[in-house]
Order: C-alpha cells, then structure tokens, then sequence
C-alpha cells in the first residue's frame, strides 16, 4: 500500500483580508475546486459540516465563538451536497467531517436519511464510489440544545462534560443499528450509567452524588430516544457504497462503535505520534470484523498545506513566504475563534502543517507520516482565492504526491 490523499473542505465563510465573499461565490468556488479534485486525482472529497448561524449564536449569552464574523461553514446537509458532487464528477468519493447525528431529528432521523441517500446514489446497481460518512456528536452546544441535548436536571447539569458523551453513546448505538437495517426498540438499547471511573476527580464524582441526593455506585441515565420497536426505511439500501468514521476522541467510543458496525477513526494531524500509533494497535483489536482486518487508512488525518512555488524564488525564500502565509492564516483563524493571538498556538499549529516549497513539503510528508496513512489535506483555510487554492492542490498532486 501506499500514502494516500484526500482533500478538505471547510467552506468557512469569514473575512480574509476584509474579504468575505457571499454565501454564492462560497459555494461556486467549492464546487469548482472539487470538480478540480476529480481531475487531479484526490480519493476522497471531505466536506465541514455546520448547523445553525454562528452570527446568531453570538447574540446570545455565553456565545461560544463570540468574536467570529460570519459562518464557520456553510455545508448543513452533506447528503445532498453529495448527490450534486456525485453527479459533476468521475472519480471521487464524498466523505462528511463530520455530520452531528445527535441535531436534526436524531440518530434515528439520520440513519433514515443516510439509508434513502444510498438507494438513490446506486439506483441502477452499477455505483462504486462511497459515501464516506463521518460522524459525531457537533462541535458547538448551540447546535444541539434546540433539539433537546442539554442538562435535564441539576445532577445532569453538573456532571453534563460526562453525560454528554454518554448521550453521545447511547445516539452512535442507535444510529448504527438502524443503518444496519435492524429492529428495536429504545428498551433494547444499552443502559447507559455514570460511575466513578468516568471522572477524572474524585470531587466532580462526589458533586454529581450530591447533586443526584444519593451517595452510590453508579447513577442510570435515561434515555434520550425513547420508542418502541422500529424499522427504518429503505430495507434495501446498498450499504456496500457506505463507509462510517466516527469523530470521537474517546478510546472506549471508538471501541463501543466497533461492537455493532466497521467504523474508522477521525484523528487531527496535531495528535502526538505515540497516541496515533496506540490507537492504531489498539484498533487492529476492537475493529468490527466484519470490516476485515485493520488498515491505518481507516483513519484519515487532518492537514492543512500551505506550498509555494513562486516563479523566481529560491527554495530558501519559498520556504519563508510559504511560512509567512501560513503564520497569517492561523493568527486570523484563532483570533476569530477566540478573540486573541497565542503565539505558542500560532506557532504550533504552522509546525503541524505542510509548509514550504514542493521540495520541503514533500520532504516534511516523509518525516511525519507512515508511507501508508491518508491524509486529508486542506488547502482553503483561511483563503478566498479560487485560483489560488487550485493552484496549490495542482502543485501538492504534481510535484509532491507524485514523488510519493
């Protein structure tokens, strides 16, 4: 085997240079670089996936991103972004990062919807090309307290950080088994309890005994979904066209998953070398046989690219410019995110990207990562330009993934 490349897109909708194109010229651009993906040969094409205005949220108190100007995505529904890149294409496959299961109807919705999406993109039987869906529980609260996914009482208000993964939990259950096609009813599904070993101190266990009023070994948390026996349709939904990917950092997550339906694992190109090596050991043990053996690409990974090849410009000084666009971008970025500039975040987080001439690039590429991992390569962060950003998939495919 060998490297593989996918490529990234946020659609990230926020002033660049005080340019901020409409949300028209956003989407004409993404197209337009994924049909240019197609062309260079990308495998998979990974779209951000967004719920709810973040202009909105920041009216609100206790706004997540209150300093962010516009809408960190534009993507809300990457089932019908697919249809539409399936049908401009020839090659690549469609891949969300990451759709919110637990928003939008639930995992019971989502799982209908993925199933429908399936029966339509291989309706004559001779589609190969994968919906890579990628899934998780939503970055932001804001976009799933509308839908019910906040504390219901105060002990859950207090231990929320760990009923929120368990919530999490309880929908990739249900969300999985109804892909599968199987029957159930919410009485069938996994009892889900807090206990002491899901906190990481002994006073936040003995603040949530408190506040439940019992002191005991473990706290049952009620379901979320409740109802009785379900089937969702289409029943003959080709599930040989789909390939799952949950967003979880959570080890017993990605595990829990692995016991009802083959998913791969999202991980972020700034996760320490020795944690990307453990999970893999630990996932060629707790993957779902039915997906056969274990591979690394089974867990693509995030990175932003920031290349030039200046006509005229030394190595030394593409390096240099290239460095300086990528310090830029994530200033901008995190400023946006959080209202302030971390040198040291800045700093790292131009060190975890493919920055430099095509020859440092490629050189950086074999450094960091297993000849045969997959990376998600992004090339429009913080950039509104549509020639520009073409221009550097074409430089990374041509004169970089092509030595490889």
């Amino acid at each position: 085997m060998s490297m593989k490349f996918d490529i990234f897109f946020s659609i990230c909708q926020t002033p660049v240079d005080g340019y901020m194109p409409s949300e028209r010229v956003m989407l004409q651009n993404f197209f337009d670089q994924v049909r240019h993906a197609d062309a260079l040969g990308f495998g998979t094409a990974w779209v951000a996936e967004t719920h709810l205005s973040c202009q909105v949220q920041k009216r609100n108190p206790g706004a997540v991103i209150p300093h962010f100007e516009g809408e960190i995505g534009l993507n809300t529904d990457i089932l019908q972004v697919a249809h539409k890149i399936f049908a401009m294409t020839s090659r690549i496959h469609v891949g969300s990062a990451i759709r919110n299961i637990q928003c939008n109807g639930g995992p019971i919705a989502h799982a209908e919807a993925v199933r429908t999406f399936l029966s339509i993109h291989n309706l004559d039987g001779s589609e190969k090309r994968k919906l890579e869906l990628g899934f998780a529980a939503g970055r932001f609260p804001f976009s799933n307290t509308p839908y019910g996914i906040k504390p219901r009482n105060a002990w859950e208000q207090v231990a929320w950080p760990i009923v929120r993964g368990k919530i999490f939990q309880e929908a990739v259950e249900i969300f999985l088994r109804f892909i599968k096609g199987e029957v159930f009813s919410s009485k069938q599904v996994t009892d889900q309890v807090l206990q002491r070993s899901d906190f990481r101190t002994d006073e936040h266990w003995q603040q949530t005994l408190d506040a439940y009023g019992e002191n005991q070994n473990q706290i049952p948390l009620p379901s979320r979904w409740e109802f009785d026996q379900v089937g969702v349709i289409p029943l003959e939904a080709p599930l040989e066209n789909l390939w799952l990917t949950i967003g979880a950092h959570d080890a017993a997550t990605q595990d829990f998953a692995n016991t009802f339906y083959p998913c791969g694992v999202f991980n972020l190109s700034f996760t320490p070398g020795p944690q990307i090596e453990a999970t893999h050991q630990r996932l060629m043990k707790t993957f779902h046989p039915d997906g056969g053996p274990w591979k690394r690409t089974y867990m693509p990974r995030t990175v932003l690219v920031f290349i030039e090849d200046g006509p005229g410009l030394s190595t030394a000084q593409k390096d240099q410019k290239a460095r300086e666009t990528a310090t830029k971008a994530t200033e901008n970025y995190w400023c946006a995110i959080e209202g302030t500039i971390d040198p040291a975040r800045i700093q790292q987080g131009v060190d975890n990207a493919l920055v430099g001439s095509p020859e440092t690039v490629l050189e950086q590429v074999k450094s960091r990562f297993h000849p045969e991992d997959r990376l998600m390569l992004w090339f429009d962060f913080n950039n509104h330009d549509n020639a520009g950003v073409k221009a550097n998939m074409t430089c990374f495919m041509e004169r970089v993934a092509a030595q490889l």
